[in-house]
């Protein structure tokens, strides 16, 4: 085998570890789970997405799937047990939430729903 042969066969290689590893990167930085916290401004079941209000003025849109977790408190306070966002139905503008997602390609995913103030919540925060 030639020194150019072997050359090229070294940078080929070199290249595809570089993009393997940028790959890798990627996949794994969008699986990280933020979080937030604030008021839902609002709630569209059909496009199962909710905007919530944050302290600071800003909205996040954020959708939820049939794996979105969700725990609250009822409107007498007792702990609602842990279940999917489908089968809850306290999901309402004015509610306090905290939801942990993640972000692909700038669309927001719900992981985790916690309704934090669901019978003392009024309104959305102008």
């Amino acid at each position: 085998m030639s020194f150019q042969a072997k050359w090229c066969s070294a940078l080929f290689i070199s290249l595809f570890v570089l993009i393997a590893t940028i790959a890798w990167q990627s996949a794994v930085a969008e699986d990280v789970v933020h979080a937030v916290s604030g008021i839902v401004k609002s709630v569209d079941k059909t496009t199962k997405t909710m905007v919530v209000k944050t302290s600071d003025g800003t909205e996040h849109t954020i959708k939820w799937t049939d794996k979105t977790t969700v725990k609250g408190v009822d409107a007498s306070g007792k702990a609602v047990a842990t279940g999917s966002v489908d089968t809850y139905d306290g999901l309402k503008e004015g509610a306090k939430v905290s939801v942990k997602y993640t972000e692909k390609g700038g669309e927001k995913t719900a992981v985790a729903i916690k309704d934090a103030s669901k019978a003392t919540a009024k309104a959305v925060t102008q």
